[in-house]
């Protein structure tokens, strides 16, 4: 897998109809996953979305996901730019770059999913995200 860019979106409550709204648009498989899969099942987040991807056959890909209960989701500041693949080397490099001079929002490192994940805002108010696919 090469690494990619590409946007990810943030919602409050409806990120799954979101995503099936954009499958009808772009075609292609989507996958989610919730909250309640990853750890927290009886949480008042359990059937929201943890993570949402879509990769459409023309080689679009979209991520979102639901925004949890007592994190902040502003409409207009919803969205990150997001990094992922297996080319631990270069996603490293890009998450030491891009954090640097900003605000690291969720540490880069191994994760309950089994990848290596962190979050930051870069100096210029861009927020990232770095995931490097194990397994």
């Amino acid at each position: 897998m090469a690494s990619r860019l590409n946007p990810y979106l943030s919602f409050r409550d409806d990120a799954r109809q979101a995503m099936e709204f954009y499958k009808e648009v772009f075609g292609g498989t989507l996958r989610l996953n919730t909250f309640g899969e990853f750890g927290s099942p009886e949480g008042a987040d359990a059937d929201k979305v943890m993570h949402a991807q879509l990769e459409a056959e023309n080689g679009f890909t979209l991520m979102a996901s639901d925004t949890p209960a007592g994190m902040e989701h502003n409409p207009g500041t919803n969205i990150s730019v997001s990094l992922s693949g297996d080319d631990a080397d270069d996603l490293r490099g890009y998450w030491d770059k891009l954090s640097e001079g900003g605000t690291v929002t969720v540490p880069f490192e191994k994760q309950m999913w089994g990848d290596e994940f962190g979050a930051c805002v870069d100096r210029f108010g861009i927020p990232w995200m770095v995931n490097v696919v194990h397994g």
